[in-house]
């Protein structure tokens, strides 16, 4: 029997589909094909599993690749299985994500398609077209939170050529108080296509200020699958983030 692979989440899911052939691939997980997997059109055909133990075990994996998936004692659970066990990193800046591709495609063995990725990854950035000043973004979600550096949307927002609005580190609420004298250029506004995702009538998102802040600013609007986990896709966040401070920038100077 050749190899066989499982995985168990969706962030294991966006590594498996892109690194492993799909005649090794036994299984992914269930969120595969949602709209924040942005593999979600790759091998169509493979099947799904839950992360339970007995799911998986009946699939004769050779090696499991999770974040999250299988709980915390999945990893050792495998292992004493005889299972090979490849474990995700959580990245928090562009570096580690790079850093993180090349570790996850070297143990799938495909350390090419890692390399080509990461290749790939750098031209991207290093071909964004960039303001010359410093317009400002701050990160919105339905659920009225924001995060300043620290984070990796922050990482996003630097390497599009954007200063965060949100000045303090962490993942915290909208600063009404700061909107009421002072707003940002632009938007990151992670509705994920579904304004209603997570709200209820407590949220900050709610609030007369925020949602004069939706109306009245610029942004782009995320899509789920550019910053579900830390990978090459966050490019595309970036590119989108960078897009749009270039096209205020011309109509300010029309």
């Amino acid at each position: 029997m050749g190899e066989r692979v499982v995985s168990l989440d969706y962030c294991a899911d966006q590594f498996v589909l892109r690194f492993v052939p799909s005649e090794h691939i036994a299984a992914v997980s269930p969120d595969a094909r949602k709209y924040f997997s942005f593999m979600k059109d790759a091998h169509v055909a493979v099947p799904s599993v839950r992360s339970t133990a007995e799911d998986v075990l009946a699939l004769n994996p050779t090696r499991v690749v999770r974040s999250y998936g299988g709980g915390p004692g999945a990893p050792a659970f495998f292992k004493r299985a005889g299972i090979d066990v490849v474990q995700l990193g959580y990245p928090s800046t562009i570096d580690e994500v790079k850093e993180n591709i090349l570790n996850i495609s070297t143990q799938l063995d495909n350390r090419v398609e890692g390399l080509r990725v990461v290749d790939e990854f750098d031209q991207r950035l290093a071909q964004l077209n960039t303001r010359s000043d410093t317009p400002t973004a701050l990160y919105t979600t339905p659920g009225g939170v924001t995060t300043g550096p620290g984070s990796l949307v922050h990482q996003l927002m630097v390497a599009a050529g954007l200063v965060n609005f949100e000045e303090r580190s962490g993942w915290r609420d909208l600063p009404l108080e700061k909107l009421v004298y002072k707003q940002p250029d632009q938007l990151a506004n992670a509705t994920f296509g579904d304004e209603s995702t997570h709200v209820d009538p407590w949220t900050r998102a709610r609030h007369p200020r925020a949602r004069a802040l939706m109306r009245n600013t610029p942004g782009v609007a995320f899509e789920g699958a550019w910053t579900s986990c830390g990978a090459w896709f966050l490019m595309d966040a970036v590119e989108a983030l960078a897009e749009a401070s270039s096209i205020l920038q011309e109509l300010a100077d029309d």
